[in-house]
């Protein structure tokens, strides 16, 4: 949907004339600022925006070449109507010379103006258009974005920079908040197409019915609201990379579509009969279990193939240990600048909540959780009261049957179990270390021995004997 326009500026020292050009132009829907002089105007134009101006020729005081000229100095971009009742050629040559983007002699049809007016009002939707896409253009992606010093980080930003610089497709599969749209720009941004497009979309947030138009484009007229030829977003990216996102939500026919168009990037725009090719690196994504869609006859085997060129698999959060932490102090440097507030540190108590939570939204609720915290800190350290107390999270998962990935050794998967579970109980126990080994059937110096071998955190030796200043400013459970 298109951004609501800003007014029209009409400048006319004759008052009747002034009320007809707002009554025209506001019965067509365009919001009108009516001045009787060039000065009254010129006050106005550095307050207000106008998507153009509308002036008389001749005005009391200052002309409207005067006006005119100091507009297109001022705001070259600004298109000025110019009218008159002493048309001559030599009068509109001088006009246009001037800045004007068009010139009528009075008297003039309705038509004639709404026409003018018309194609201002187009022109600046294009350039607000235009400043949307060179913003997302210029959006740099880097290897620095993805923070991290686990072994499967490391593991993956090294992918990274190994299959960038390719036309590899790639698949990244991973749950919602890993990443994966950090990992896409990355691949786009080290590559050799990274000074072409870089164009996103996310086939879950486009309704079905228009997915298709928005992928390869439409021709004028081919469906209800088509009023002209419109290309696809696989043509704006040509040259570059696309990624299409959630791209297991996307419909059984287009994904038959696109399967053709990997197999050499041909393509047809929806009512059109024209065979159109681009080259375009594609790099697709998802959150879904892929294998159980495809089973399920949601997704295509034989396109899983074709994207399956190179798979990332993009760990959990709660699988990436002190990960946590890490990114923890990177969205507090970022979110303490934007807020000018001195939050440096989070408390032990803070530290060790942050680690004993499962992250089902992974990266994206911890930048959640952490912009909350520092919203409603307010002394030096991020304490762990602050943070959410992950009741209603910590059910997301409940349930969820073990399970174990496809590079996960057995061992792994009973220390992730391990530590999932000694996690659980020290929260249920306010993180108290005596009262959790209690719990679990241990000595305090063997669960203490557990958390140590597994990485995890266990406070030092008094803070978990006893509460203490530190445990009580944690929430109950």
């Amino acid at each position: 949907m298109s951004a609501p326009l800003p007014s029209v500026l009409v400048v006319d020292d004759e008052k009747n004339m002034r009320l007809s050009l707002q009554t025209v132009l506001k019965d067509e829907g365009y919001a009108v600022r009516a001045v009787e002089s060039a000065e009254e105007a010129l006050k106005l134009l550095p307050r207000e925006e106008f998507f153009m101006v509308i002036t008389d020729a001749r005005l009391g005081g200052m002309t409207g070449y005067e006006f005119l000229k100091i507009i297109h100095e001022a705001k070259p971009d600004l298109p000025v109507l110019m009218l008159t009742a002493y048309a001559t050629p030599k009068l509109a040559v001088e006009a246009i010379k001037s800045g004007a983007i068009d010139y009528l002699a009075k008297p003039f049809a309705p038509e004639e103006l709404l026409h003018a007016v018309a194609r201002c009002a187009e022109r600046h939707q294009l350039l607000l258009e235009n400043v949307t896409l060179r913003s997302r253009a210029e959006q740099v992606f880097s290897l620095d974005q993805i923070v991290g010093e686990s072994p499967k980080m490391r593991e993956l930003r090294q992918l990274i920079q190994t299959i960038a610089p390719t036309d590899a497709r790639v698949l990244i599969l991973g749950e919602s908040g890993t990443g994966k749209e950090l990992v896409a720009g990355a691949l786009h941004s080290l590559s050799q197409r990274r000074g072409a497009h870089y164009i996103r979309i996310n086939c879950a947030a486009i309704p079905e019915t228009l997915l298709e138009s928005e992928l390869f484009g439409h021709e004028k007229g081919s469906f209800t609201g088509a009023l002209k030829q419109k290309p696809g977003r696989v043509e704006e990216a040509g040259g570059g990379t696309i990624f299409l996102d959630e791209i297991a939500d996307m419909s059984k026919p287009l994904q038959a579509k696109l399967l053709r168009f990997l197999e050499d990037g041909s393509f047809t725009r929806v009512g059109g009969t024209q065979e159109l090719r681009v080259n375009v690196r594609l790099i697709a994504a998802t959150n879904r279990d892929i294998v159980q869609a495809i089973a399920a006859d949601q997704f295509r085997e034989d396109l899983f193939h074709r994207l399956n060129v190179v798979q990332f698999h993009l760990p959990t959060l709660r699988n990436r240990g002190e990960d946590v932490l890490l990114l923890a102090d990177h969205f507090l440097k970022i979110f303490r600048a934007a807020m000018n507030k001195n939050v440096d540190a989070f408390t032990p108590a803070a530290q060790q909540k942050l680690l004993s939570h499962r992250w089902p939204g992974n990266v994206r609720e911890l930048r959640n959780a952490i912009e909350r915290a520092l919203i409603l800190e307010t002394t030096r350290q991020i304490q762990a009261s602050n943070l959410p107390d992950f009741q209603v999270e910590s059910r997301l998962q409940k349930t969820a049957p073990v399970q174990v990935t496809l590079d996960e050794s057995l061992d792994d998967a009973l220390a992730r179990t391990e530590r999932e579970l000694i996690s659980s109980m020290m929260r249920q126990n306010d993180f108290n270390l005596t009262r959790a080994a209690e719990r679990l059937k241990l000595t305090r110096h063997s669960l203490r021995y557990r958390m140590q071998r597994l990485g995890m955190q266990t406070g030092d030796g008094t803070a978990n004997e006893t509460p203490t200043a530190i445990d009580r400013q944690l929430p109950d459970v």
